[in-house]
Parts: C-alpha cells; sequence; structure tokens
C-alpha cells in the first residue's frame, strides 16, 4: 500500500469518527509537503502514520466500550421490567374471574382493539 493510500484510510478513518481531534493527520501532511523524501524521513513518517492508526484504533475501541455499557444499562432495565410485568401480570390472572379470563382470552385472539380494557358493567 502506498503512503498516500494509507494516508487516505487513516483520513477516512478520522472523519468517520467524530472522536478524533484532526491534529496527527495534519502534522502528516506538513511533513509530506517540508520534508525529503530520504529514508530516514519515510520511516518517520510510518511511524506516526501507524501511531494515528493506533489512536484510531482505541478510540474506536472505546466508543464500542461505551455503547456496550450503554446496552448493558438498557438490557438490565428491560429485564427488570419485564419482570415487573410479569409479576403484574400474575397478581391480575389470580384476582380475576375465569369468566373474566375468558373474555379477556377471546378479545386476546379477535385482536378485539379493546382488548385492555375492563368489560362491560352490569347494566340496569
Amino acid at each position: 500500500m502506498s503512503l498516500l493510500q494509507r494516508l487516505c484510510v487513516i483520513d477516512t478513518c478520522m472523519r468517520e469518527t467524530e472522536l478524533l481531534e484532526k491534529m496527527p493527520l495534519r502534522l502528516l501532511f506538513w511533513e509530506l509537503e517540508h520534508r525529503s523524501s530520504s529514508g530516514a524521513s519515510v520511516v518517520a513518517i510510518d511511524n506516526k502514520i501507524e501511531q494515528a492508526m493506533d489512536l484510531v484504533k482505541s478510540h474506536l475501541m472505546f466508543a464500542v466500550r461505551e455503547e456496550v455499557e450503554v446496552l448493558k444499562e438498557q438490557i438490565k432495565e428491560l429485564m427488570e421490567r419485564n419482570s415487573q410485568l410479569e409479576q403484574e401480570n400474575s397478581v391480575l390472572k389470580n384476582l380475576s374471574s375465569p369468566e373474566q379470563q375468558t373474555q379477556f382470552q377471546a378479545q386476546v385472539q379477535t385482536g378485539s382493539p379493546t382488548a385492555g380494557a375492563p368489560g362491560p358493567g352490569p347494566t340496569a
């Protein structure tokens, strides 16, 4: 891979990650413009490219770890909510009469929009 291709890859990575500061890439371009293409300069540029790529990798890994933590917390909250709803469901089943349960099941099976609404009260 040529030096220019490597710089394009780094530039693309840096643009895609808003976490990175653009300074390392600016320094690389400055070196390309102002230094000779001697062997030592190329090695120094290669080292800077490698450092920039390592920086991109570390920032991406940090962002991924943060996202994983957020998702773990959301999973925990959803599991707690699910457990709470299962307990409520159990209590409601125990408190309802068999007729109410049958009526509710019929509403659920027919897809009635009033499946969650209480049935009609006694008529006078």
